[in-house]
């Protein structure tokens, strides 16, 4: 284990870790989303950090990337009533991110799975609901078949993707987590998924809605991009990324805090950032925050279409993602690929006793780790694994975020970054 001093060092990481989480986290950075700004600010908080840091801006004398993304945003009113009865947004229901703009009152057609098997009942259903809302009660039924589950589900599917179909909208009811995201394009119409225990779902017969949205087609957005020199003189260059977007805003009163999703991964790259900075490493060090993750990717595909640095000379790229938990240790995505890396973080882990596990994923695009990947670039993705399941919701807050083994996952990865990545 690592001794008093070591420990009473890395503990600092977590004060600092947690501070950057409670402000990027906080109400004033609207979830870091496309609305009032939230990303700007974001990474203006970040860029502002390198700066203190003394890090080199990577773009010029700047240290933003910008570019552009299409995004569909909730920048207005938001607001659902059931036979009258007014909703709690995102505890009770949750609109879908890809609606257009509704306003009105409607008549509700329930159903049921049993009605949704019925492919004559199905198509009686839709002649009614023209310019109504159909209403699926979707708790599964105990006798469902697994051929028969899966024949539902399409339907159901294509009643949400089906933009021929005349009715007004989409009502999924259901036991399932609400979670939410933000999506790059605009529906015909909305669905709302809805999860609330005292509603009769059977006993629903009309609904108001309010919901005010703007879809913006080309949104100015920026990745944050510093440099520490490496002592040798040696042009390799290890690069640290993390996400700083979140999902912003659904309607003026609700954001999503995004602590763990991706507050806890700049923590952990200003962290990094921090620490080179006072102690200069061998190699080059890149440090990149990026926009545009969670609408697919966007930001980090703008930096390899458009790179500030060269490509080739990347020895290694380890993105954060998810690192606010750690109960159960980490998982490394690409492991599998990169074998002698993802060994070394182990047989470092092992002899340190650092964090409770150290295991092992295959590839998979689902950070940005992918996109440099995508070009040839060595690269892992690292995400903590336990502790609290709050995830694109309203419920991933900087309060309730442990960072169980925030400065003992800091210890290894900067064991593995001293020791060239090899």
């Amino acid at each position: 284990m690592l001794s008093g001093i070591a420990n009473t060092t890395f503990s600092q990481q977590t004060v600092y870790a947690r501070k950057v989480i409670q402000t990027l986290a906080s109400p004033a950075f609207k979830g870091r989303g496309y609305v009032e700004s939230g990303d700007h600010k974001a990474s203006a908080y970040i860029a502002g950090e390198f700066k203190k840091f003394g890090l080199l801006p990577l773009n010029k004398d700047s240290y933003f990337q910008e570019f552009n993304l299409p995004v569909n945003t909730f920048p207005g009113k938001v607001e659902l009533k059931l036979n009258g009865g007014l909703l709690t947004t995102a505890v009770d229901y949750l609109v879908s991110a890809s609606s257009p703009p509704i306003h009105g009152t409607y008549k509700v057609i329930s159903v049921n799975r049993t009605d949704i098997n019925n492919v004559t009942k199905l198509a009686e259903i839709l002649v009614r609901s023209v310019d109504a809302f159909i209403l699926i009660d979707n708790r599964a039924l105990k006798e469902e078949l697994p051929e028969v589950k899966q024949f539902i589900d399409g339907q159901i599917n294509e009643l949400i993707k089906n933009e021929t179909f005349n009715f007004k909208g989409l009502l999924i009811y259901s036991s399932d987590k609400l979670t939410w995201t933000t999506l790059s394009y605009q529906t015909k119409r909305p669905v709302i998924k809805i999860n609330k225990k005292d509603l009769d779902p059977t006993k629903v017969n009309s609904l108001s809605i309010a919901v005010d949205v703007k879809f913006i087609p080309a949104y100015t957005t920026r990745n944050v991009a510093g440099l520490v020199k490496g002592s040798s003189g040696i042009d390799s260059t290890l690069v640290i990324t993390a996400h700083y977007d979140h999902l912003g805003l659904l309607g003026k009163k609700v954001y999503f805090p995004g602590a763990n999703d991706n507050a806890s991964g700049v923590a952990m790259l200003l962290s990094f950032a921090r620490h080179y900075a006072q102690h200069p490493p061998k190699y080059n060090m890149v440090f990149l925050a990026f926009s545009g993750e969670e609408i697919g990717l966007l930001g980090s595909a703008a930096f390899v279409k458009k790179p500030l640095i060269a490509l080739d000379k990347i020895k290694f790229l380890v993105n954060f993602d998810l690192a606010g938990t750690g109960e159960e240790g980490v998982k490394v995505v690409n492991a599998t690929k990169y074998k002698v890396q993802f060994d070394k973080l182990v047989q470092l882990n092992q002899q340190n006793q650092l964090l409770k596990k150290v295991d092992s994923r295959g590839e998979a695009c689902n950070s940005d780790h992918c996109r440099f990947y995508q070009q040839g670039v060595p690269s892992f993705f690292i995400y903590t694994q336990g502790g609290i399941q709050a995830y694109h919701d309203i419920y991933d807050r900087a309060e309730t975020l442990p960072l169980t083994a925030f400065d003992n996952y800091f210890e290894l990865l900067s064991q593995f970054f001293d020791c060239g990545v090899s």
